[in-house]
């Protein structure tokens, strides 16, 4: 559906979104709010491992590293390494976790930091545009994770579909508290228009996509 096309009589309900987990930030380094891996940081063997699946698994994907890589570069036995995680499985969950847990921590500084449901929806695409143009950007760390996992029963792609529908649920919450007469379909234009900007960014101009979703934010925003 783009913005440009008729409104459906019936509206997408908030309120709908897959329940998963809460994502536990114990013993794990605060989040910057981006998909961007933080810088490394020195700390237990726990967060070192994790900040070192944050880093290699966004920058050369989840199937492209290996357990004896995130061992070495980590700077812990495989002993170590199992005694927190287990498998490489639990790790991977616990990296999605976490970037939703940091996705989650940036979109409440973005509403709490506006004035109006309306200013909220321009920073947040701000903020987008600003993370796009980082040189470490790699994309959605979770479209990259569902293009790697193509069966949507999968762990991974449960996690995926929990923070998309956090992600709508929460961009309708703000066109609802601005008044639009659709929120839950602004809300999906806003997401396919996200999704497009992270992608686009990555494979193409960045200025460019970032500027379409203006466009479309702007657009929803007048509904």
């Amino acid at each position: 559906m783009t913005v440009d096309s008729p409104q459906p009589t019936v509206q997408r309900l908030l309120g709908q979104r897959l329940q998963g987990p809460a994502p536990s930030t114990q013993n794990l380094p605060s989040p910057d709010g981006s998909s961007v891996p933080p810088a490394p940081r020195t700390g237990g063997a726990k967060v070192r491992i994790l900040e070192t699946a944050l880093r290699l698994f966004y920058e050369e994907g989840i199937h492209g590293v290996g357990v004896d890589r995130l061992i070495s570069e980590a700077s812990v036995t495989k002993a170590t390494f199992y005694k927190h995680y287990g498998s490489k499985d639990n790790l991977i969950l616990a990296y999605m976790h976490e970037q939703h847990a940091r996705v989650q921590a940036r979109m409440d500084r973005i509403v709490a930091g506006a004035d109006a449901p309306e200013s909220a929806v321009r920073a947040w695409v701000d903020a987008l545009a600003a993370e796009v143009n980082q040189a470490e950007f790699r994309g959605c760390a979770f479209l990259n994770a569902a293009a790697e996992y193509h069966d949507p029963r999968d762990p991974v792609r449960q996690v995926v579909a929990m923070h998309r529908d956090w992600y709508t649920e929460r961009l309708g919450d703000l066109l609802q508290d601005s008044g639009h007469p659709l929120p839950g379909d602004g809300a999906d234009e806003l997401m396919l228009a996200r999704d497009g900007a992270m992608s686009g960014a990555y494979a193409g101009d960045a200025i460019a996509a970032t500027a379409a979703l203006g466009r479309v934010a702007e657009r929803v925003l007048a509904a």
